[in-house]
């Protein structure tokens, strides 16, 4: 049995690619709510799930790809647990942001985000977009 946080780090957002609702998200979308609740505003959920609070974000910072997320998934509850073994086995690997547009325009089909209120990254087993993954540490 393991009792102590397991390290993880990924991408919870990457610029300019469509995601499976049609939504793009832009660089520095996230910097104003970055900046009002810091990442301590910032949940780590399982699936979306509220009451399934699995860990701590310890950094968030936009780079040249996207949302750059590291923290610890912990094991404070089942559902932590539980997160932490899909992870260790590999078979929980996806991110994935829950959040409210502050700015955004169409583009066709699309929905082009250049502003975001963060209230969430989850682990999920299906990401919204595709490439937002996370790994162990």
């Amino acid at each position: 049995m393991h009792d102590s946080p397991l390290l993880i780090q990924g991408y919870a957002s990457l610029w300019g690619v469509a995601d499976l609702n049609g939504d793009v998200v832009a660089k520095g979308a996230f910097v104003d709510s970055l900046r009002q609740t810091g990442i301590a505003g910032v949940r780590m959920l399982h699936q979306h799930e509220s009451r399934a609070v699995v860990g701590v974000w310890d950094a968030m910072a936009e780079d040249e790809r996207g949302l750059f997320v590291r923290g610890r998934i912990a094991d404070w509850s089942a559902e932590a647990r539980y997160a932490q073994a899909l992870s260790r086995a590999g078979a929980l690997d996806g991110l994935s942001i829950g959040f409210r547009a502050a700015r955004a325009r169409r583009d066709g089909r699309l929905r082009v985000l250049s502003g975001v209120e963060l209230w969430e990254v989850s682990l999920v087993t299906f990401p919204m977009l595709p490439g937002a993954r996370f790994r162990v540490v």
